[in-house]
C-alpha cells in the first residue's frame, strides 16, 4: 500500500535503525519531525496516488508532546489510506500524526438537471453486463465506504423492473415526502440520501412497463427529485445492455462508469459487452469490481477460488482497463454499516478510493507529478 517500501528499507529505514546502546530509539526534534513529513508527503506513491498527493495547501503544526495534526486540502476522499500513511508517521517520528481532510471535489462532467440536480457534483454509473453478480448489493456497499471517506453521497435505484435498494436500505415500506409539492425529497440510511421507483409504486407493477414507460419514470426520479448537495450520486443502473440501458446511459450525465462481474467466464463476456455499451456513449469506464472472487473460509482464512481466478483482471487488461477490487462470497448488505472497520469494509473502502481517484484522474490529467503547496505553521 505505501510504496516502494518507504518506511522499511527506504527513505526512512535509518530512523528504525538509529538505536542507542540502551536499545532505545533516537530521539527526533521538531525540525525532524517536521522534514520527514514533508519529505513523506512529496515522495509518497500509491494506487490512489500515482501521482503523489494532490494538496491545495498544507498546514503543520508540530509541538513536542502533543499530536501533530495535519490539515490537507484533498480533490477526492481518501481518509482510510491517510489514516493508514498516519499511523506509519507516528511509529516514525514518535508522535501521534492525524490528517484532517478538507475536501474541495470539483465535477468531471459539466452537466444541467431539472429541480436539484445542480447540487450533484458527479455521477457515477454502477452496471453490470448480466444479473445475478451482486450489482446493487456493491452499489449500496460503495456508498457507504465513501460516506465513511468522508464524502456526501446519494444513490439512485435506475433498476426500474427489480428494484432492490429499498430492501438493501431497509426502507421496504418507506415513501417519500415533499415540501413543495413538486420536488420529492430523497429518503435517508444511515447519512446515505437514496431514490427508487420501489419507493413509489408496487414492484409488481413496475415489472411490466414498457421500455419508454420505464425510461421515463427514471427521468422523473433524476430529475423530480430534491437532492441536497451531494458530491458523488450513484446509479444502480439495471442489468443487460439492451436499449433501455443504451437509453438510460445517454439521458443521465454520468461521468463515468463501474462494471461488477463475478469471475465466471459468461458473467464476464457479459462484463465486456457492458463496457461496449458506455463506450457507445462515450462515458469512461474507470475499472472492473470482481465480486464472488473467492470463498474465505471462517475458521483458517483459506481463500477457495469457487468460480474461477482472474478473470476480472484478465477483462480489464483485454479492455485497457483496472480491475477496482475484489470481493468475497456471502456477505450481508450492512457490512460497513454495522462495522465500518472490519474487513469487509476496508475492501469497499479501498475501491471506493481507487473509484474516486481514477474519477479525479479523468479531470486532472494534467496534474504536476506532485502538487502541495506548503504553508508551516
Amino acid at each position: 500500500m505505501f510504496g516502494n517500501g518507504m518506511f522499511g528499507n527506504g527513505m526512512f529505514g535509518n530512523i528504525f535503525s538509529s538505536k542507542n546502546d540502551n536499545n532505545t530509539q533516537q530521539k527526533l526534534n521538531s525540525a525532524e519531525k517536521e522534514q520527514i513529513i514533508l519529505d513523506t508527503l512529496a515522495n509518497y506513491r500509491s494506487e490512489n496516488f500515482p501521482q503523489g498527493i494532490i494538496s491545495v495547501s498544507l498546514d503543520l503544526t508540530i509541538s513536542q508532546n502533543k499530536n501533530i495534526n495535519i490539515a490537507l486540502s484533498m480533490p477526492f476522499p481518501c481518509q482510510g489510506e491517510l489514516d493508514e500513511l498516519a499511523a506509519s508517521l507516528t511509529e516514525v517520528v514518535q508522535q501521534v500524526v492525524t490528517f484532517k481532510v478538507q475536501l474541495q471535489i470539483n465535477e468531471v462532467r459539466s452537466f444541467s438537471l431539472k429541480g436539484s440536480g445542480s447540487n450533484i457534483k458527479n455521477i457515477i454509473a454502477i452496471a453490470s453486463g448480466k444479473g445475478g453478480v451482486g450489482k446493487s448489493t456493491t452499489a449500496v456497499n460503495l456508498a457507504y465506504a465513501l460516506i465513511a471517506e468522508g464524502a456526501t453521497v446519494g444513490i439512485l435505484d435506475a433498476d426500474i423492473y427489480g428494484p432492490s435498494i429499498p430492501t438493501l436500505l431497509g426502507l421496504q415500506k418507506a415513501k417519500p415526502s415533499s415540501t413543495d409539492g413538486k420536488l420529492m425529497t430523497p429518503l435517508i440510511a444511515h447519512g446515505l440520501h437514496a431514490m427508487s421507483i420501489g419507493f413509489l409504486v408496487d414492484e409488481n407493477d413496475a415489472t411490466v412497463w414498457r421500455g419508454p414507460m420505464a425510461s421515463g419514470a427514471f427521468n422523473q426520479l433524476l430529475n423530480e427529485t430534491a437532492w441536497p448537495a451531494l458530491d458523488y450520486l450513484l446509479i444502480d443502473m439495471p442489468p443487460g445492455t439492451g436499449d433501455i440501458q443504451l437509453t438510460l446511459a445517454q439521458k443521465v450525465p454520468v461521468a463515468a462508469a463501474v462494471i461488477v462481474t463475478t469471475p465466471q467466464d459468461i458473467a464476464l463476456i457479459d462484463a465486456t459487452k457492458g463496457i461496449a455499451m458506455f463506450d457507445k456513449v462515450q462515458v469512461p469506464v474507470l475499472g472492473i469490481v470482481e465480486n464472488m472472487s473467492y470463498y474465505l473460509c471462517e475458521n483458517c482464512g483459506h481463500k477457495s477460488h469457487i468460480f474461477g481466478q482472474a478473470g476480472g483482471e484478465q477483462i480489464a487488461a483485454i479492455n485497457n482497463s483496472q480491475l477496482l477490487g475484489q470481493l468475497p462470497l456471502d456477505f450481508g448488505q450492512s457490512d460497513i454499516i454495522e462495522n465500518s472497520t472490519g474487513d469487509i469494509a476496508h475492501l469497499y473502502r479501498r475501491i471506493a478510493r481507487n473509484i474516486v481517484g481514477q474519477l479525479f484522474l479523468q479531470l486532472d490529467n494534467r496534474s504536476p507529478s506532485t502538487a502541495i503547496v506548503d504553508k508551516i505553521k
